[in-house]
């Protein structure tokens, strides 16, 4: 009598394996989106909202530039780093374009000037962060003290845009269907996504993104350049904030100094709340999207019920509490 051993496929996982994997990369982004749908039902139902079609446009619609924002952020806490700089970067932008257009620049060039500076301070700080061995966050809160300042060396005043271009992203409607209606903004943003996400999930630099922030000295021995992912992500970050400040520029037709403060925090918040981990090596770029329609439901919420606004941010803070809690354990089951 012979005994016969089954054996797996090669590449093939025990269902036991397989389940344990999806718990510890997808729980949190799920979790995320379930929060969402029941936050999103309850105000819709709540306020008898005529259009609940529209109320979620209007979310993507006064959230554009922050899904931006949380979208590069998502590349660098990916790699397990921070970007403390993006707000300050978002300001600078929205400075920047406003400054040069009423100096008479062709808005080409204005528009091209903020989308080269933002990846140049992020592709600075990234260098710092890798070849001088400065941690993230003190390179990026330097960078964000640099932008900062920047804005008030050029303007602290509010600078009005009105150049008709501009002006006609900011303000007209791309109407979907009957009279539900987005701004171009959020074609813009959502573009933005898609092309991330095809990025960091679906190439070569993406995997090595998540080589870098699962294990380090383990992408190094498979050959992946850690080092340039590294310093890219930081670029991307900055490029990701320069565009968000034109987003929000068009979308206020303003520059001003002002502009983003805080909003790192946000960007961060939107990314942790999507199922991003801290440490490094897990997220999505899609989540990091609900997490920001997630803070934009929170807002929704407070200034239906007349709430002041830092109820917004208790909110956020508890949630982002929870989000953080439920990360470390899943971490500690799948470890």
């Amino acid at each position: 009598m012979t005994l016969r051993t089954a054996t797996r496929p090669q590449g093939a996982l025990p269902a036991a394996e397989l389940l344990r994997r999806v718990r510890g990369r997808y729980l949190s982004p799920l979790a995320s989106l379930a929060l969402f749908l029941v936050m999103f039902t309850a105000v819709v139902m709540r306020y008898d909202f005529a259009s609940p079609a529209q109320v979620f446009l209007n979310l993507l619609v006064d959230n554009a530039y922050l899904i931006v924002l949380a979208v590069g952020m998502t590349f660098v806490i990916v790699t397990g780093g921070i970007d403390l700089s993006v707000g300050s970067v978002v300001a600078l932008s929205t400075v920047i374009v406003a400054t040069a257009l009423q100096g008479g620049w062709p808005m080409p060039l204005a528009v091209g000037t903020v989308l080269v500076v933002g990846p140049a301070l992020g592709l600075l700080m990234g260098l710092i962060i890798e070849y001088f061995d400065v941690q993230p966050f003190i390179a990026t809160l330097a960078g964000m003290f640099l932008a900062r300042g920047l804005c008030y060396v050029i303007s602290v005043d509010t600078l009005p845009i009105k150049d008709p271009v501009l002006r006609e992203i900011g303000l007209n409607y791309v109407y979907l269907y009957e009279d539900k209606f987005i701004r171009w903004t959020v074609v813009i943003a959502l573009t933005v996504v898609v092309v991330a996400a095809y990025v960091l999930h679906q190439t070569r630099f993406g995997r090595t993104v998540y080589a870098v922030g699962g294990n380090r000295q383990s992408a190094q021995l498979m050959g992946l350049e850690a080092a340039r992912a590294r310093v890219s992500v930081y670029a991307i970050s900055g490029l990701c904030a320069a565009l968000a400040g034109l987003l929000l520029a068009v979308q206020k037709l303003s520059g001003y100094s002002l502009n983003g403060i805080g909003m790192e925090l946000d960007a961060i918040a939107a990314a942790v709340i999507g199922g991003v981990l801290l440490s490094g090596g897990v997220g999505f770029v899609f989540g990091s999207v609900i997490g920001v329609l997630v803070l934009g439901t929170i807002q929704t919420f407070v200034t239906a019920e007349n709430l002041d606004s830092y109820w917004t941010r208790i909110m956020t803070g508890v949630l982002l509490l929870v989000f953080v809690l439920v990360q470390r354990l899943v971490v500690r089951k799948t470890g």
